[in-house]
């Protein structure tokens, strides 16, 4: 189930919990047996032997697979794990990774799906996991506090709300104090100075009912060995012309190196602009959980 983006709403039939800044996946447990599944349906279990921590009852949980940076989560902290399939012990050691469950969708053999939220989040502390708790009351104040925190933001959720499993809807509100965009690497430009030859900026791209449509480059936020990895991904999907439905302003298309769209890259943003270009983007990061053809503008 997934969250539109919007004002906050207040009331008494919503509950607040924080947004966790990380990878958002499903997690089965029977016995002694943990599997994870990101969003676009790739097994992840591998990636994450904390998981293995889990075993009890067997249940369906729906979380957050985070990285802790002085107890706030860290989207940046998270890269290295994101990217490899079975970590070295010295690897989890330095970047532990945290599950933070927030739904329980299935418990034994009994499917909680059209079960209100409340039902969902009571039997789901009975499991004694440790999942944060909702916040009840006035949601302004728990915005404040993520604000104040340095968070990502807050999920309003209705209570009396089923789980609509792959729907975006409207029972869940995500507020976000950072702007950020998840966005398709379409081509790349050549840097400058040190960078000369080498990749130097990202072309983006979000799909719409129009196709997919420029949504501007992003040339800050990486490191030395981020600009490495990106090309090493991007060689192979190489292509000689544009993927993009609209036009390309020419003093980017004509020095252009085209890829195919299947590359989900986030950045960071102040604004969207008229024509539909990100403001101020900084790179943040690779989301492999991502389906490509799920990009669009938020």
């Amino acid at each position: 189930m997934l969250a539109t983006t919007g004002a906050l709403p207040l009331g008494e039939e919503w509950a607040y919990e924080v947004k966790w800044d990380g990878v958002r996946a499903l997690v089965a447990v029977e016995g002694g047996s943990v599997k994870a599944t990101s969003r676009n349906g790739n097994d992840i279990t591998g990636a994450y032997p904390e998981l293995l921590t889990l075993g009890g009852q067997t249940a369906l949980l729906d979380g957050e697979l985070v990285a802790l940076v002085d107890g706030r989560p860290d989207f940046g902290a998270l890269q290295p794990r994101m990217h490899v399939r079975s970590p070295s012990a010295a690897l989890v050691r330095s970047t532990p990774v945290t599950f933070v469950p927030f739904d329980l969708l299935h418990l034994a053999d009994t499917s909680l799906l059209d079960r209100s939220y409340d039902e969902r989040r009571a039997l789901l502390d009975e499991l004694g996991l440790d999942a944060p708790q909702p916040f009840y009351g006035d949601g302004q104040v728990l915005l404040e506090s993520t604000r104040a925190q340095g968070l990502e933001g807050l999920v309003a959720k209705r209570r009396d709300s089923a789980y609509l499993p792959g729907r975006r809807s409207d029972c869940w509100v995500k507020v976000k104090h950072v702007h950020r965009q998840s966005a398709l690497v379409c081509g790349w430009k050549e840097g400058e100075g040190g960078r000369s030859g080498k990749l130097g900026s990202l072309l983006l791209g979000v799909h719409s009912d129009q196709g997919l449509l420029y949504a501007g480059h992003v040339g800050t936020g990486f490191t030395a060995a981020t600009l490495h990895q990106l090309a090493e991904l991007l060689a192979p999907l190489a292509r000689t012309s544009s993927p993009y439905d609209d036009v390309v302003p020419p003093e980017h298309a004509r020095v252009a190196h085209w890829a195919q769209p299947e590359l989900v890259v986030d950045v960071d943003y102040t604004a969207w602009t008229k024509d539909g270009r990100l403001r101020h983007p900084s790179y943040k990061g690779i989301r492999t959980d991502l389906d490509p053809r799920g990009v669009v503008r938020e």
